[in-house]
């Protein structure tokens, strides 16, 4: 069971390989707690919606899952391996999209997913199967010519996860990806992991705007660094909507 909550607040945790797995994590910035024994297991193949506002410690547990943080209070395994011990192997099944773009914008999309490849140690033959495989499941395929400066905000989005694939991960990690798009964007970049998720995936994904959850979503509500909720959005919500049920959470004391 995901430690850390009220017995009628967990659910069953899926220990299943391609999981990504959080045990008492705990992060502090001098006296200031940004995270508070912060348990929860997110399932493969679900797409599980980290929902806080501005402050919540979101940003700070992705930091902590990507290792740019480090913490000796608690423990992070993805894909059966745990970060702290064998941080190669955990990372090798994790693929990122970032809050803040981080594609170079002169290269070609190719480009930017071929540099990527040849980090992760793809040779070419293979990179490049991948990559077209990446692109396609994206739609951005016959986009792969043009630079990415060239691009609206929608098909960069897409890239950096065509990108974040190339490698194959068990487990994406995607941190508010939508900041920035206009509505019909945000609502394609949603369909479209949704989609990964469905066929596979463990999906973490951060966001502060509830209409990017459905009802049969995992989620988990963050608020002043603690977890208050861990269950489906249907579960949480209970007869009224994630908004309002997101609202009243954070607007109570954590």
């Amino acid at each position: 069971m995901t430690d850390g909550l009220p017995p009628e607040l967990r659910r069953e945790s899926d220990t299943a390989p391609g999981g990504l797995s959080v045990e008492d994590l705990s992060f502090s910035y001098g006296a200031r707690q940004a995270l508070d024994g912060v348990s929860f297991a997110c399932r493969p193949g679900r797409f599980t919606a980290l929902l806080g506002p501005n402050g919540a410690g979101k940003s700070t547990l992705f930091a902590l899952l990507t290792r740019l943080f480090t913490t000796p209070h608690g423990r992070i395994r993805i894909a059966g391996a745990d970060l702290a011990r064998s941080p190669r192997k955990a990372l090798a099944n994790m693929g990122i999209v970032f809050q803040q773009p981080t594609l170079d914008l002169d290269l070609t999309v190719r480009r930017n997913l071929s540099y990527f490849a040849a980090l992760h140690g793809i040779p070419g033959r293979a990179a490049a199967a991948r990559i077209d495989a990446s692109l396609e499941r994206l739609g951005m395929a016959e986009r792969a010519g043009e630079r990415v400066r060239d691009l609206n905000g929608g098909h960069r989005r897409r890239t950096e996860l065509a990108r974040a694939l190339v490698h194959s991960p068990s487990v994406l990690l995607c941190d508010e990806p939508t900041v920035g798009l206009d509505a019909a964007s945000r609502q394609a970049i949603v369909d479209h992991v949704h989609e990964l998720a469905a066929g596979g995936l463990t999906v973490l994904w951060a966001t502060h705007l509830t209409d990017e959850v459905r009802a049969e979503d995992d989620l988990l509500v963050l608020h002043r660094g603690r977890l208050l909720r861990d269950g489906t959005a249907a579960e949480i919500s209970a007869g009224s909507t994630v908004s309002e049920t997101f609202l009243d959470l954070t607007r109570a004391p954590a």
